[in-house]
């Protein structure tokens, strides 16, 4: 097991707190699917680099302006200086109870802890884990005040053939307004097991916009539970596996009580030899009346060899609500390209524009325009 971080005694970050993160892991029944046809990666029985880990170690940073009262700081600070804050979200979301996510407890050695007061507003904090070694854990949690705003960039970077375990966790209060990024564009030989959770409050607002398009294999979950009315959640998440590349992404949105609206979107595209999966559900509970959720997930294959399983669910016990779902899977419609074709443009043009577009619904999501610039020109490199 990893050694303790230096100002940490007895805390939840302490050896037992780890033995026991690790004897849950080993535990944890998998929340992914089992290997199939198309999918040969077997989530459950993956060789961790468990020595790796123990050495390894993640350096933190932060870019933005900070307004008076918002704490930045790494995971050690916050529990020197904050501990009751800290205690407020980490470990307090269903990312913490994951199978990766116990395994990111249990070889945490660092982090980064946001905190946003009262009615206060963070324009935009980019936080940035550098890998140290071949293996590592990124964690960030970020807990918002009654009336607070923030927009929340993860970036990790890591060297090729890196390990990287990354969980994230958002509590806020009431009527807090909170926007969480991430581009995830790891070296292609890579490995990033990541778990998100969050928990708003009465009447708060939260706004996940994910996109995996780097690591050899991106195998993903993310938990949004609503324990308090008037919130609304929106999950939007892209994903674009090419040559032999693997993405596995599961997202779970929990209607746990009523009054409340949810709205997931998802976009996949595959190409080469690429083959991903993505399982989304939304449960509303039988006392969770007057819920309004979807889930939209729309996904394009590029090529005759990749291949995407798409597995929406919707599981209601409430009988005043309004759910749906509805899922494609296809490839590039000819009529449409065809169209384009008649403009003078050339067909290897046309299938690009046409990819491109594709992803637009979901690349429009992401909180800046530089960010959505970034992501498009991710987009059109893999296209090619």
């Amino acid at each position: 097991m990893p050694s303790t971080l230096a100002s940490v005694a007895d805390s939840m970050l302490s050896e037992t707190a780890r033995t026991n993160a690790l004897a849950e892991f080993r535990r944890a029944p998998g929340e992914h699917e089992r290997p199939g046809r198309y999918w040969k990666i077997d989530l459950d029985g993956l060789e961790i680099p468990f020595e790796a880990l123990v050495q390894g170690s993640v350096e933190i940073s932060f870019s933005g302006e900070l307004p008076d009262g918002v704490i930045a700081c790494d995971l050690a600070t916050a529990e020197r200086e904050h501990g009751e804050l800290l205690r407020q979200v980490f470990g307090c979301t269903e990312a913490a109870s994951r199978k990766f996510g116990t395994l990111a407890r249990a070889y945490l050695t660092g982090g980064a802890f946001i905190y946003i007061p009262d009615g206060v507003e963070l324009p935009h904090l980019t936080v940035t884990h550098r890998l140290v070694g071949h293996a590592g854990v990124a964690s960030t949690s970020v807990l918002a005040g009654n009336g607070a705003r923030g927009t929340i960039v993860e970036r990790i970077e890591a060297p090729a053939g890196a390990f990287v375990c990354q969980t994230s966790e958002i509590v806020t209060g009431e009527r807090a307004e909170i926007t969480s990024a991430a581009i995830q564009q790891l070296p292609l030989d890579a490995r990033i097991l990541a778990s998100r959770g969050a928990r708003p409050g009465r009447s708060s607002r939260i706004a996940f916009a994910l996109a995996d398009l780097g690591a050899s294999l991106a195998a993903g979950s993310l938990d949004v539970t609503i324990a308090q009315p008037g919130v609304e959640s929106r999950v939007s998440a892209l994903f674009f596996p090419t040559s032999t590349q693997h993405v596995d992404l599961v997202t779970r949105v929990h209607h746990d009580v009523g009054d409340a609206v949810s709205r997931t979107l998802v976009k996949g595209a595959a190409a080469g030899a690429g083959q991903a999966r993505y399982v989304g559900s939304i449960r509303i509970a039988a006392h969770a009346q007057r819920s309004d959720a979807s889930l939209r997930d729309d996904t394009l294959l590029l090529s005759e060899h990749a291949h995407i399983d798409s597995i929406p669910a919707l599981e209601i016990a409430a009988n005043d609500v309004k759910a749906y779902h509805g899922a494609t899977v296809g490839a590039i419609d000819e009529d449409e390209r065809f169209y384009i074709e008649t403009r003078g443009i050339s067909r290897t043009q046309a299938e690009r524009m046409i990819a491109l577009g594709f992803f637009e619904s979901v690349v429009d999501c992401f909180p800046t325009e530089t960010l959505r610039e970034q992501l498009r020109e991710a987009l059109a490199a893999k296209i090619g």
